[in-house]
C-alpha cells in the first residue's frame, strides 16, 4: 500500500525546485510548516530582499500587519506567471486572527481570487490566492 503524504507542506502544492518567497515572518510563525516546505522545495525559503519573481509566496498575517490589500498588491507583484500566493493567517479564537470577510474584501480590491483553504499549522489557517484567468 503506497503511503500518503498528509504533510501540510503537500497541501501548499509547491514542487521541488520553486523558489517560494516568504513575507511576515516573526517569531509567531509555524517553524515546523516551514521546514516542511523547505524540505519540500529542496532549499531555503526566500526573503523580501529577493528580486526575482518567485514561483510561489507564503505570507504571514495577522490583523494588526497593516493594510491587507496593500500587503496582497506587493506579494502578488512578486509572482511569476502562474505562481500560487497563500495567505497565512492565525485561526480563529487566535491573537492576531483575520476575518474571512475581510480576507475576501482584501483579495478581490488586490485583483485575487481566493480558490481554496487549508489547516496548515496548529495555529495557521491558509487560503490559496490567485489572479483570476483573463
Amino acid at each position: 500500500m503506497a503511503e500518503v503524504s498528509t504533510s501540510p507542506a503537500d497541501r501548499l502544492g509547491f514542487e521541488a525546485g520553486q523558489v517560494v518567497l516568504e513575507i511576515g515572518y516573526d517569531d509567531d510563525v509555524d517553524d515546523d510548516l516551514r521546514q516542511a516546505i523547505e524540505s519540500r522545495i529542496g532549499q531555503e525559503l526566500v526573503d523580501e530582499d529577493y528580486e526575482d519573481a518567485a514561483d510561489g509566496v507564503v505570507l504571514w498575517y495577522r490583523d494588526d500587519d497593516g493594510d491587507l490589500t496593500d500587503i496582497l498588491v506587493d506579494a502578488n507583484g512578486s509572482l511569476g506567471s502562474g505562481g500560487t500566493l497563500w495567505l497565512l493567517t492565525p485561526k480563529t479564537g487566535r491573537e492576531g486572527y483575520v476575518e474571512p470577510s475581510d480576507i475576501a474584501d482584501a483579495a478581490r480590491t488586490a485583483g485575487l481570487a481566493q480558490t481554496s483553504s487549508a489547516t496548515v499549522a496548529p495555529d495557521w489557517s491558509g487560503a490559496k490566492l490567485v489572479a483570476p484567468k483573463r
